[in-house]
Formats: structure tokens, sequence, C-alpha cells
């Protein structure tokens, strides 16, 4: 029984972890958060929410400078204040923040924002048990090559839940009017709003898909529809 003490440990961290954080992530997005009222967005948003045989669309501004969106695990949408300033200056247009919205209903509809959450706690789980199980193979090295293994594990699960949403939000904004060519310019445009080129990373370390390969999905996608 004692050989697997680390290992229900690890588990037991995992459970209290995700706990946590998922208190800490709503109370976060509690405090610095309201309600999103941009006129220049309204029509929009009703358009997708009609798309969705939906009464209202209710969109936050979370009040952070990054340029960003997020999918809560409880099912709200966010935008970030930086992203909203980009609007006003200009830099983003209406439309490509309507299919920012869309591309993160699509992580709640499809479940990926609740279990990303899982995934993480998870993740921490078997990084710890890893960890202490390869330690005891190789000394110095177990914390390193679990660190490794699952940052490749859930980048690779990040990017396959970003092809998907992508998917998703170009049949919404397809099917509201919108169409997906503001989601395809917001992509273009996003590594240099972000400051995050990635220069020289290879694919399968990022969390997110190379732009030119979403843009391709997107594209593809839209051709066959047309096809």
């Amino acid at each position: 029984m004692l050989k697997f003490t680390p290992i229900l440990l690890a588990v037991l961290y995992g459970l209290v972890m995700w706990r946590f954080s998922a208190w800490r992530l709503k109370s976060e997005l509690d405090q610095r958060s309201a309600e999103l009222a941009e006129p220049g967005l309204r029509e929009l948003n009703k358009r997708l929410a009609r798309a969705l045989d939906l009464p209202r669309i209710k969109v936050h501004l979370y009040d952070i400078p990054a340029i960003n969106g997020l999918a809560a695990p409880d099912g709200r949408i966010f935008l970030t204040r930086g992203f909203l300033e980009a609007y006003r200056a200009g830099r983003v247009t209406a439309e490509e923040l309507a299919s920012v919205i869309a591309h993160e209903l699509g992580h709640v509809a499809l479940g990926h924002s609740r279990r990303r959450m899982i995934d993480f706690s998870g993740q921490n789980a078997l990084r710890v048990g890893l960890a202490q199980v390869l330690g005891r193979v190789v000394p110095g090295l177990g914390p390193v090559i679990a660190n490794t293994a699952m940052s490749l594990i859930a980048a690779r699960l990040s990017r396959g839940d970003e092809y998907e949403a992508d998917a998703y939000a170009s049949a919404l904004l397809t099917k509201a009017g919108i169409g997906t060519a503001p989601q395809i310019s917001l992509l273009e445009k996003l590594e240099h709003l972000t400051g995050a080129g990635g220069a020289g990373r290879p694919a399968w370390l990022m969390s997110h898909p190379k732009t030119a390969e979403r843009v391709a999905a997107i594209r593809k996608l839209e051709s066959g529809w047309h096809g």
C-alpha cells in the first residue's frame, strides 16, 4: 500500500487544485468584470443570438490590459479591456470582435472550458506523481522529464480545442451572415496585436496552432460548404 501512497497523494492534490483553481478564477472574474455594453457590438451580438435561437448573448468585459477572449468554466464569455481598447482605437473591427465572441461560444458549447480546468488539475496530479516515480529511477531529472511530458500533452490538447472552436465560430458566423472574413483577418492580426510572434518555436510546443494553419483550416471548411 505504501508504494501507491505518492500516487494517491498526487490524485488528491489534483482534486484540491481543481477546486481551488475554479474558485480562484471565478473570484477573479467576478471582481474584475462587468457586462459589456458597447453600442457598436450590439447588433452583431443580436445576429449571433438569432443564429443560435437564443434571446441574447451576454458578454462580459474583463478589466485587464491583455488582448484576449475567455470562456469561463461556468459558461460566461469575456472580452478583455485590451481588446475593447483596440476596437475603439480602430485596430480591430466590430465584426472581428464578433468572431472572438463566436470562438469563445464554441469553447463553451463544446465543453472545452470546463474540461480544461479538469485537465489542468489532472495534469498537475500526473506531473507530481510522475516526478516522484521518475525521481527514483533518474534522480534529479525526474521533475524535468515529468514537466516536459505534461507540457507537451497540454499543448496538444489545447491546439485541438482551438481548431474545434474555430470551426464552430466559422459555422456560426456564416449562419449569422457575418462570414469568416473577419475571423481570418483577426487571426492574421493577433500575433502583431499581442506581440506573440512565436518565431522559431515548433508548432507542437505552442498551446495554439500556427496562424497559417488555423486560417487554412477555416478556408478548407468554407470551401467544403460552398463546393
